[in-house]
């Protein structure tokens, strides 16, 4: 089923539809259609308004970084109906041209962890209130809150919420502060395509904070070739790399478990031992 009155709001942003919208399949939250129109092909998403608005404010950040990683353009924004450029898939799978637009991205740096406005990771409100300290940020507005709600629906046991307590408590005694970098913040290898004008970039959730967020969600459900971590480090990955990838993780394992249920259970438990 098509957009509710789809044709009528793509006139009311110049656009001009030539057939019928087609689903596009692979999208667990939003609707998503491809559409021929005179200004070429766009995809339409329907989905949350309030999600839409952030995920087209993530967008136009990510174009602003001015990478050479593809970001699709927004072609209009109508409430709950988003338009976008189509991105054509079907290019070389050039992982080594990834790792050095994702460093690129994180050279974008700003004062604060966070952003100037809230968003959402899946379905998942994500609070992004500015932090001066990158550890409180973590700590107040990524893990705490995720772990308080996934005990609260009983999918967490006081004992495992207990100790991801400590962890987040202890978080200075380890990781240093950073300048906040632009993240993607939601960089899972569903979220990358890799398109004729090079790898592409899709559904961010921007905000400010360390860089290994990204990498952290991008090696979480299987990893990059060795070529992608050469050319994003530019040298040898920082000593710490595999704990701070252990850390980063434990939000989207958090946001999974509150999301799709008990199966994640075992890999956020890991996760919070291997940090103890």
């Amino acid at each position: 089923m098509a957009p509710r009155d789809w044709q009528q709001r793509l006139e009311g942003l110049d656009i001009i539809p030539q057939g019928n919208p087609t689903p596009l399949t692979g999208g667990d939250i939003a609707a998503v259609w491809r559409l021929e129109t005179t200004q070429g092909p766009v995809i339409l998403k329907q989905d949350d308004a309030q999600r839409l608005a952030g995920e087209a404010d993530g967008l136009r950040a990510l174009q602003s970084a001015r990478t050479s990683l593809v970001v699709p353009g927004i072609l209009g924004l109508d409430d709950d109906l988003l338009v976008m450029e189509a991105l054509e898939t079907g290019g070389r799978r050039n992982e080594q041209a990834l790792g050095e637009g994702l460093r690129e991205l994180h050279a974008v740096t700003g004062e604060t962890h966070g952003w100037e406005r809230d968003n959402a990771c899946g379905l998942t409100p994500q609070p992004n209130t500015p932090c001066d300290d990158g550890r409180t940020f973590q700590r107040d507005y990524r893990l705490l809150p995720l772990g308080r709600a996934c005990h609260d629906k009983g999918l967490l046991d006081k004992a495992t919420l207990n100790s991801l307590d400590s962890i987040a408590e202890r978080l200075e005694e380890w990781l240093p502060d950073t300048r906040p970098r632009l993240l993607h913040g939601d960089l899972w290898s569903g979220n990358v395509l890799y398109t004729t004008r090079g790898p592409a970039i899709i559904d961010p959730a921007v905000y400010r904070h360390y860089p290994e967020v990204d990498l952290a969600m991008l090696t979480l459900f299987g990893s990059p070739s060795t070529a992608f971590f050469e050319a994003y480090w530019d040298g040898p990955a920082p000593d710490d790399w595999s704990r701070r990838q252990t850390l980063f993780q434990l939000y989207p394992l958090l946001n999974h478990l509150l999301l799709f249920g008990s199966g994640y259970r075992g890999a956020v438990a890991r996760a919070i031992a291997e940090l103890l």
